[in-house]
């Protein structure tokens, strides 16, 4: 009993994060173009610049491939939905953005993301650029030094939802349930807000 009812308050605090960043999301960017112009590259090193992000509607998660577990937990639950969603998710385009280009090269970046799907198209190029671009997004990220010569990045968790226009039409939160990230994806491909 008690182990339902603490399962039953995650899931309530994983929907109410959820709608506090969609919220805050479309208050800022709601109705108007996302994010900023920008030009970066692909993982097979190709030019790809904010119109990737028109004429269909996008998924975008920015994270790094040295990521112990969030980024590989959202990129594999991604690929999933992906197939899941068969033919009804033919018209999505996905694409992982690295919040650290310094060790996230077009190659790492290639090796990274073919491990889930070959529908997710990985992104980076000069840290600055890639910096400018997160920020225009609303993107939270940080370096943070682990104390043995290393380092980490926090960075914002959401996944990011795009409409066909490349305004911002809703988030995925982390951890939230498969029916519910599937339903916001299949709206989002049928042209509608999540």
């Amino acid at each position: 009993m008690m182990r339902s009812i603490l399962i039953g308050i995650l899931v309530l605090m994983a929907a109410g994060i959820g709608w506090l960043t969609f919220d805050w999301y479309r208050g800022h960017y709601g109705g108007a173009p996302f994010g900023a112009p920008f030009t970066l590259v692909d993982q097979k090193g190709a030019p790809i610049t904010e119109s990737t992000f028109r004429g269909h509607p996008s998924v975008v998660f920015f994270g790094f491939t040295h990521c112990p577990e969030v980024c590989p937990t959202t990129l594999f639950e991604l690929a999933g939905w992906l197939k899941t969603m068969g033919d009804s998710g033919k018209n999505l385009n996905a694409y992982f953005v690295t919040v650290d280009p310094e060790r996230d090269t077009p190659e790492t970046m290639n090796t990274y993301v073919s491990n889930f799907s070959d529908r997710i198209t990985g992104i980076t190029g000069d840290p600055d650029k890639v910096h400018a671009m997160a920020k225009a997004f609303g993107i939270y990220w940080k370096k943070v030094d682990t104390g043995d010569g290393d380092y980490t990045m926090d960075h914002t968790a959401s996944v990011l939802l795009l409409n066909a226009k490349g305004d911002f039409a809703g988030t995925i939160a982390y951890g939230e349930s498969a029916d519910t990230a599937i339903a916001k994806l299949k709206r989002l491909a049928a042209g509608g807000q999540t």
